[in-house]
């Protein structure tokens, strides 16, 4: 349990990362002196260089043993980590935060592979849980520590911050887990696969970073990134599916329950993700909350999912863990429309943290089960390249959903805003009244643009949830696509 607890918290700082340093963007570019749009390349480079480096894990676990490469990785990580802190330019910490991002990449897959093999199969339950607890709380406590630490120290010690945990997780790891080394196979290197692999994902992830900023399509660079993305990924599914020694073992996808296990897990979480995104940004703008206070409406979210997940496990073993998924994922559809119902611009903060609250316990049924029927779905060689293909899976999911979500969200509240001006009655008595207390045309004209535009972001964002609850829906019945596991049997037996 303590080497499992160990673990969980590699896969913790790794995902922590994803988030911290997204509100600490202004307070990076104004130390190094860039605008604030140059600043975002600090969280491009990161996602990009971790999102190339996750489907690699299976290979790299196989050439060079599953314990080696998370030690080295890990190391790396918090090497990076320092190096990041030390830079003095834009440049310096971009290159520094790609290696980062390729040391952190392995860590989240590896991290299960070692928890599936130092549990007994009848305790994989009970560790998927405790690692999939990491997944939900860190991109919760990542921007309140990010505005924290931002606020009140410096922004160099978002990465200062990561060096003593890593020293303490090497050295449970290093005292704890000798002798759990997997064998290594010294197959030949698929160059070929790593270029295609590391060009259409790149230029993904650019696309979807720059795209809401480039203006999409309108920009020439956004239709390039995406015609190359397009073009390189269709040679790599080619290459890797006729390759002898593939760099990415897709052929995991022939299992149904894994195939169908990561299909919800790519909707459900990102729709997830995105709406920690969204939801922050809403609060600042549109109701005046400040980062630390809007920290806290989310924090809301990690309650629940802490209080039910050890609860999980035993359900496993009384239920169908479909059913589990199915119910989970249907229940955050619930709170999302719950939220599309409920909140206004004169939401309390109590109205606000409840459907958070309540979604905690939808997150732990759906995480933990789902995690179990995608691994158990495999044979026990494949478990590396299942969970790294599950993790980018993920991975890029969040990333999509989010590119998708901002850009529906923006574009929905311009509408909303539009028809609420377009049917104002009694705008010219309400000026008139204005201007007998004092306020001068324009002045009256500004406060009626700024309530319109603010209740219109109000109800692009109740529309946005309806949408969201009808996604989840869709990635609660797909988890019915994969056959039911066998009954009290976890990863790494159940194929």
């Amino acid at each position: 349990m303590i080497a499992g607890l160990v673990l969980a918290m590699a896969n913790f700082i790794v995902v922590l990362d994803l988030t911290i340093a997204n509100v600490s963007v202004p307070h990076i570019a104004g130390g190094l002196a860039v605008s604030v749009s140059s600043g975002t390349w600090v969280i491009t480079s990161y996602a990009v260089a971790e999102a190339i480096c996750v489907p690699l894990t299976g290979w790299l676990a196989g050439r060079f043993g599953t314990l080696r490469t998370f030690v080295f990785s890990l190391l790396g990580f918090g090497i990076f980590s320092v190096l990041c802190g030390l830079s003095e330019s834009l440049g310096m910490l971009v290159a520094f935060r790609l290696g980062q991002g390729f040391c952190g990449g392995p860590l989240m897959p590896l991290t299960q592979t070692i928890m599936l093999r130092i549990f007994p199969r009848e305790l994989h339950p009970k560790a998927m849980a405790m690692w999939a607890m990491t997944v939900v709380i860190a991109p919760i406590l990542g921007p309140i520590l990010g505005g924290w630490i931002s606020d009140d120290w410096s922004w160099e010690w978002i990465f200062f911050i990561n060096v003593p945990i890593i020293a303490l997780i090497l050295f449970g790891v290093v005292t704890l887990l000798r002798g759990v080394e997997t064998p290594t196979q010294k197959t030949p290197i698929d160059g070929i696969g790593l270029a295609l692999l590391v060009t259409w994902v790149g230029a993904l992830q650019l696309m979807l970073d720059k795209g809401r900023e480039e203006d999409w399509f309108a920009s020439s660079f956004i239709v390039g990134c995406a015609v190359v993305a397009a073009i390189f990924f269709a040679l790599f599914l080619i290459w890797e599916l006729t390759e002898e020694h593939p760099i990415v073992d897709l052929k995991v996808f022939r299992h149904p329950g894994f195939t169908a296990a990561t299909l919800s897990l790519i909707l459900a979480f990102g729709t997830y993700f995105s709406s920690i995104v969204v939801i922050p940004q809403w609060l600042q703008t549109s109701l005046g909350y400040t980062a630390t206070h809007a920290g806290y409406v989310m924090a809301f979210s990690g309650v629940l999912a802490v209080v039910m997940s050890p609860l999980v496990p035993a359900l496993m073993k009384r239920f169908d863990p479909r059913l589990l998924v199915f119910t989970g994922i249907a229940w955050l559809g619930v709170c999302a429309l719950l939220r599309s119902v409920w909140w206004s611009t004169d939401a309390t903060f109590w109205t606000l943290a409840m459907p958070q609250l309540l979604q905690g316990a939808g997150v732990a049924l759906f995480m933990v089960p789902l995690t179990t029927i995608s691994l158990g779905a495999v044979e026990p060689r494949e478990t590396a390249s299942a969970a790294g293909m599950a993790n980018f899976g993920r991975t890029l999911g969040g990333a999509i959903a989010t590119a998708v979500v901002t850009t529906y969200w923006s574009n929905q509240a311009r509408t909303d805003t539009a028809q609420m001006a377009g049917e104002l009655n009694g705008a010219p008595e309400l000026l008139a009244r204005m201007q007998e207390r004092g306020f001068g045309v324009e002045q009256s004209r500004a406060v009626i643009e700024q309530v319109v535009t603010q209740q219109g972001l109000a109800v692009g964002t109740t529309h946005l949830f309806m949408v969201a609850a009808v996604v989840l829906v869709f990635a609660a019945m797909a988890i019915w696509l994969a056959p039911r596991p066998p009954k009290g049997v976890g990863p790494a037996a159940a194929h």
